[in-house]
């Protein structure tokens, strides 16, 4: 079956999806963006990811392309379209079509919506991260507002790619103090020497994610301490576990960073709760 993609009011067969080249997405990266797991025949955790893209748009003075509940039946439709039941749509905003000037256009210029979606197996996402994974840590070189999801994402792409090069699988930010960011497509969590959760606080630095909040709640249903405060690179090595979380990956552990083992170097068993109660958790909206 050909996949189907959505651009600006129509439903279009994948291959034919285009935008104008003058998209100040294109040309700017002005624009915005969520991505949201859809698991047997439900999606993940859309109340927090529509409340997301709204902030996006309003940080960044971007008109919305519609109302949610037309956005969400459009969302519904690309999946239906699509016969995804376990996979991931991707929706993007962009400021929209104009004359190449980095003024913004006018107000009448309507943003451009486009919206992809493709079907997964999730069995091979628990097989890939079974094992945990290898990172490496970057320091941080990313523009100072990575609280707003946007297409700006070539730090990342060249963090993912050193991770790569280097024969691991992803890669951690890290400030000039030397504390942990997050990853390049992902929050970073530890569980320190006292068994309690840790993350650093959303308020500034990096994305507030919305897989991070639901495993909160997660954490508060199994009974779970957990602390929002910095952690340097010398505690993280120290700690009990180490995990990613992201709406593509959920929780991934690692189980080394910079060649070197986090604990024993197995995937730890706070992590693996975490997984198996999220879904349970998490809000679920029916296609």
């Amino acid at each position: 079956m050909s996949r189907i993609a959505y651009v600006n009011g129509q439903y279009v067969p994948h291959s034919d999806a285009a935008v104008h080249v003058e998209d100040r997405g294109f040309q700017f990266a002005d624009g915005v963006y969520e991505v949201c797991e859809v698991r047997n025949g439900f999606i993940v955790d859309l109340t927090r990811h529509l409340d997301r893209l709204d902030r996006s748009l309003r940080e960044l003075r971007m008109a919305s392309p519609m109302g949610r509940a037309a956005l969400t039946f459009v969302l519904r439709e690309v999946l239906r379209r699509n016969r995804v039941r376990n996979g991931i749509f991707y929706l993007q905003v962009t400021r929209g079509v104009a004359r190449r000037d980095h003024y913004f256009p006018a107000e009448t210029t309507p943003p451009t919506l486009t919206i992809t979606a493709k079907s997964t197996d999730p069995s091979v996402a628990a097989r890939k991260y079974a094992n945990g994974i290898k990172v490496i840590t970057v320091p941080e070189n990313r523009w100072d507002r990575v609280d707003i999801k946007t297409v700006g994402l070539l730090p990342n792409v060249l963090a993912k790619q050193q991770a790569k090069d280097a024969g691991a699988q992803d890669a951690i930010f890290i400030d000039a103090a030397g504390n942990v960011m997050e990853g390049a497509s992902s929050n970073v969590w530890i569980v320190d020497a006292d068994g309690v959760l840790v993350t650093r606080p959303a308020e500034h630095g990096i994305l507030r994610g919305i897989t991070r909040t639901t495993a909160m709640d997660v954490a508060d249903k199994l009974g779970l301490r957990y602390v929002e405060r910095e952690f340097s690179v010398e505690e993280m090595m120290s700690a009990r576990e180490v995990f990613f979380t992201s709406a593509t990956g959920i929780c991934v552990p690692i189980i080394e960073v910079d060649g070197k083992p986090i604990a024993n170097g197995h995937p730890g068993g706070v992590s693996q709760d975490i997984r198996d109660a999220f879904f349970e958790v998490a809000e679920k909206t029916a296609i």
